[in-house]
């Protein structure tokens, strides 16, 4: 992958194609540190977005998730029958639902996230050595330099 003898276009493919691949794997070994359950990404992802955006009713859920109402409305309905998520009039509109995290909710996600940084840091501290850790923060950097708009 890293032969500094191709041109920079085939090198930056095969770094783009080792990094998805990477980067997926490491992704589902820190959801194996949580409890995620039987939720279905898009279950998981309207919880996400309800805990960065606040709450937010089941119209506004679907078009943001490019989701029908109707697909939304069952998401939504299983979310509730989990009690991971509660609805209450908006203060707005009286004719709309506010859907929002319920405290359990909260709890769950604070320690799934405190679980998965927990396996993170006792991994790198065990696999790596000091000069891997530098490199490894001087990577961290220009991914964050990739992710940035």
């Amino acid at each position: 992958m890293d032969d500094p003898s191709q041109p920079r276009s085939l090198r930056a493919t095969a770094l783009a194609t080792e990094l998805r691949a990477t980067f997926g794997k490491l992704k589902r070994r820190m959801r194996e540190q949580s409890n995620v359950g039987d939720l279905t990404p898009s279950q998981v992802s309207v919880l996400l977005r309800l805990e960065r955006e606040g709450a937010a009713t089941t119209s506004s859920l679907a078009r943001a998730e490019g989701m029908r109402h109707q697909s939304m409305a069952s998401v939504v309905a299983a979310l509730e029958a989990a009690g991971l998520v509660s609805g209450g009039p908006d203060p707005n509109d009286g004719r709309q639902t506010l859907l929002s995290l319920t405290d359990a909710c909260r709890r769950w996600v604070e320690e799934g996230r405190a679980a998965r940084q927990d396996w993170l840091s006792r991994t790198l501290a065990a696999r790596l050595d000091a000069q891997e850790l530098d490199h490894l923060a001087s990577a961290v950097e220009l991914l964050k330099r990739l992710a940035d708009d």
